[in-house]
């Protein structure tokens, strides 16, 4: 087990300190100003301490750190957002992120946001990210990666950037493997007439892939296997009913009610448990790539 030193910005909830503190890492600090989010780390993380708004970075005192990662806002990035980019103060979040990997100097960098990042203002954005952290030394490579294949019962596309400091093949060797690279065509999982379905292994939920693994069918519902309580969806009237947050908090990686925490004097209620759940880290997602550093640091 390797014990390595991080530094965690835009935190939100920490799903990265989830994701490795089971690892042995060291979370050296965060940065979040969500009043919600930042009363969970204090409640959930104590002892680390929480530098808050990213921008003031060089007043930060946290030591040397072997790892950086975040994922800045990603509204102005998403294709279902303002689509203003870097322009956007909380895009610009991205080049503060940079200025931060410059000055710290870590070893590796985990970035995080939508796939819209690729496409913004004409690719014109992602690039300057990638200049960006090229002229502060580090070699990166990224690739989109769906959470539903690490295990938790949801699609959720997210590209992930992952630098090394003076060298792209080792950030290259935890993103991709052997038989990644082989350029194999990807298997036919679907035929024409069936494009737009759900997979023959999951139920569409409002647009959300759960994977029947997860459910069983009881009279006019879904449900999670084993707990009547937890009802998917209603087809009473074509009704449809919210997931609780215990069960995002599933969807997501995260231990139960992880999120049940203390918040203004009382036990959080469900919107800001929700908003926080839909901003963070699939867990399992950053437990691999952690585990992917531990490989190459181990035979590099």
């Amino acid at each position: 087990m390797t014990e390595l030193r991080f530094l965690s910005v835009c935190s939100g909830i920490e799903g990265a300190s989830v994701a490795w503190h089971p690892l042995g890492w060291q979370c050296v600090g965060v940065s979040e100003t969500s009043s919600f989010a930042s009363s969970l780390i204090t409640q959930r993380w104590p002892g680390v301490p929480n530098f808050g708004d990213l921008r003031d970075f060089e007043r930060w005192s946290h030591g040397p750190i072997d790892v950086l990662v975040g994922g800045p806002p990603c509204q102005s990035f998403s294709i279902v957002g303002t689509r203003t980019g870097m322009d956007d103060p909380r895009g610009d979040l991205a080049r503060v992120f940079v200025a931060l990997a410059g000055r710290a100097r870590p070893r590796w960098l985990v970035f995080e946001n939508v796939p819209g990042l690729l496409s913004v203002n004409g690719g014109r954005d992602f690039a300057s990210l990638l200049r960006g952290l090229w002229d502060c030394g580090y070699g990166v490579a990224y690739r989109i990666f769906d959470a539903q294949y690490f295990g938790v019962a949801q699609r959720r596309t997210r590209v992930w950037l992952v630098g090394r400091l003076g060298s792209w093949e080792r950030a290259a060797a935890v993103l991709f493997d052997f038989a990644s690279m082989r350029g194999d065509p990807a298997p036919l999982r679907e035929s024409r007439q069936d494009a737009g379905r759900a997979p023959h292994d999951c139920i569409d939920l409002g647009g959300e892939m759960i994977s029947k693994a997860l459910v069983s069918k009881k009279g006019s519902g879904y449900y999670f296997d084993g707990t009547a309580e937890t009802l998917l969806v209603s087809q009473v009237d074509n009704a449809v009913r919210r997931l609780t947050p215990r069960e995002c908090e599933r969807l997501q990686g995260f231990p139960d009610d992880y999120t049940l925490v203390q918040y203004r004097g009382k036990p959080a209620k469900d919107g800001p448990r929700y908003r926080a759940l839909g901003n963070a880290f699939p867990v399992p997602v950053v437990r691999w790539i952690g585990e992917r550093i531990e490989l190459v640091e181990a035979i590099t």
